[in-house]
Order: C-alpha cells, then structure tokens, then sequence
C-alpha cells in the first residue's frame, strides 16, 4: 500500500525511463547501509519452500526478474535482496550502444501496460561481465544472460554476436536467453525465421557446448502464429535447446483501454503488461502440449498471484515480472512467491 499510494505516484511524475533509474539508483543507496539492506531483505523475501528444477539448475524461487530492469548487471545484489529466484540482466550486446532515441519509455496507465523501444540500450558484454565478477551476492539467486546482436550488425553476421555474447559472460551466468524476438532493433524479428534462427543457435550451441555446456533459452514474440510456433519448436529440439522465454512484447495495440491520444503518444515498440496476459499464456499453453519437455519461463502480464499460477497451470516451469513489478511493487514477488503451491516447486 505504501508503494501505490505514496512512492508509485512520485515516480509516476517523472518520465518512465528517468523514473526507472531513480527507482534503481534509491534501491542501491539504501542497499549500502546495513540496517536498510536488512530490513529490505527481511521485508521482501518470500517463504522458504523447495527449489524449482529446470534444466538443470536449481531455482531458489519460483519467480524472476525479465530482462531490462537491470540490462548492465548494475544492480544485480540489490535487486537479489527482493525475494527473486532469479535474474536475468540484459538485453546484452557485444559493444555497447545508445540504443534509440529518447523518449523510448512509455506508461498506458489506463491499461496497466509500457510501450518501449529502448533499443538494446547497454554498456555492452565486457562491461556487464566485469560488474558480475564484482557482486557481493553469494550463492542462491540463480542469473541468466540475456543476449542480442548490435544494431548495426548486419543479420547475416548476427550470430558472430551472439557468441561473442556468450564467450564474455560464460564463467559469469548461469543461462543465456537468444533474444530474436525484441520488435525494437530493425530486422531482429527476422532471425525467427527457420533458417537464421537455425544458423544462430548452431554457432551459439557449438560455442557453449565447447566451454562446457550450459542452458540455452530463446526468447519468442507472442505474434508468432501457431504455425510459425511449431516449426521454431523444431528448430530448438534439433539444436537441443533447452527452454523458451514467452513471452517478449507486442506490437498488437488491440484492445486498448487509453486514449488514442496516449497511445498515438507512446507511438511503436513492445507493448507490455496487462494487454499482453492472455497471449502470452495462449504461447504458453500451445508450447507445452506441443513440446511437453521443453523448459518454460513465462512472462507477460503477470501482475498478481493468480496471473502467476495461470501461466504455471498452462505449463510454465517458473515466471518473470517486469511490467507488473513496475505497477505492484516489490511486494509483488514475495506474494507471487507465497501463492505458488509446493505441487509446482519440483
């Protein structure tokens, strides 16, 4: 209640993306006085109960971070402290990159939703690699890597980034997301498509499989057919690929409850949030009938317990927030956390 009715509507008068920094840049500076790093850790963490297995990790906690909220690995001690079970920093690139123009962060109130185009906007993968060396954060909190390709890489060359990518993060993460799904970098949405998809995960897979071997997910759009669905679905058993991320956002605006002149405000990029939910458990539902192996993170409208266990009851293996995060709180987490039955933590 504190959140909605006092610090939500501060933030909420400044821009969506300088009100994201601020959110972030307070978290850290409470994080480094020890009796405000407590009473958060203690305030936020959810029950105890038994770890999730997926793909051969062991997950503290059924819900995680979206990629986004923390893409330079900046925050990732602080953000740990919230009761995640899990955080997946990034989008990543090889180099780093402005990303797209400002104003690219975009609040639909009335829909509970965000429009974005930021871009792939990050310090790059060296960068984010050498903040995760430095955290503080122990054992526990499991730590995915989202990756991606530089703006101006060219899509043939795509896959060159993204095992540059996994080379610079490998010793740091505990699984990579292929992130060909993003409607905010010109052409991503394209390597989807049979062939380069298939190129991209043989060379990333080649590359993992050569250090070792860990997790791959890949991250898919939720305007994907059932069709084109199915013939990715192929793709990631050939390459024996481990799970899906579903889902990213949507270029859809149908459905809306804002103005048009919001809308028409906030203009192209990824919707998020509210208007995505049922889509993206549709995916999620599709996915696991069609692949009742595969591993399945999802994501997209979860701004409550019961969104949770919906996507849970369609299939989903754990889920993550970033959207609802934004609009519930950090409260959120720990009461996701305390909804899910122990019947879905094995």
């Amino acid at each position: 209640m504190l959140y909605k009715q006092l610090i939500r509507p501060l933030l909420f008068q400044l821009d969506a993306e300088r009100a994201h920094h601020a959110t972030l840049t307070l978290l850290k500076a409470a994080c480094a006085i020890a009796p405000f790093r407590w009473l958060i850790r203690n305030r936020y963490r959810g029950r105890e109960g038994a770890a999730i297995r997926l793909a051969g990790l062991s997950f503290p906690g059924p819900v995680g971070l979206a990629a986004g909220m923390d893409k330079n690995a900046a925050y990732v001690d602080e953000l740990s402290l919230l009761g995640f079970g899990f955080i997946e920093i990034g989008t990543v690139t090889p180099r780093p990159q402005p990303g797209n123009p400002k104003p690219r962060l975009f609040r639909l109130k009335a829909d509970l939703a965000l429009v974005n185009r930021m871009g792939f906007n990050n310090d790059g993968a060296a960068a984010a690699a050498a903040r995760l060396r430095r955290r503080r954060a122990g054992p526990g909190v499991i730590i995915g890597g989202n990756i991606g390709k530089n703006r101006d890489t060219a899509p043939g060359a795509a896959a060159h980034d993204y095992v540059e990518c996994l080379e610079a993060l490998y010793d740091e993460v505990d699984y990579f997301v292929v992130n060909v799904s993003s409607p905010n970098t010109p052409g991503l949405r394209s390597l989807q498509d049979a062939g380069p998809l298939s190129g991209i995960l043989e060379a990333v897979q080649q590359a993992n499989q050569a250090r070792g071997g860990k997790p791959l997910f890949v991250k898919v759009a939720p305007d994907l057919s059932f069709d084109q669905l199915d013939e990715l679905l192929e793709i990631l058993e050939k390459h024996k690929i481990s799970g899906v991320v579903a889902t990213n956002t949507t270029t859809s605006r149908e459905g809306l409850q804002s103005a048009v002149s919001v809308i028409r405000a906030a203009g192209e990029g990824g919707l998020s949030g509210e208007p995505l939910r049922d889509r993206s458990t549709e995916v999620v539902r599709h996915i696991r009938k069609k692949a009742p192996g595969l591993g399945i993170i999802a994501s997209g409208g979860i701004s409550g317990p019961a969104d949770a266990l919906e996507k849970m009851k369609a299939g989903a293996n754990l889920v993550q927030v970033y959207t609802g995060f934004v609009y519930e709180g950090p409260s959120l987490v720990r009461r996701i956390s305390a909804a899910i039955p122990e019947s879905f933590r094995s």
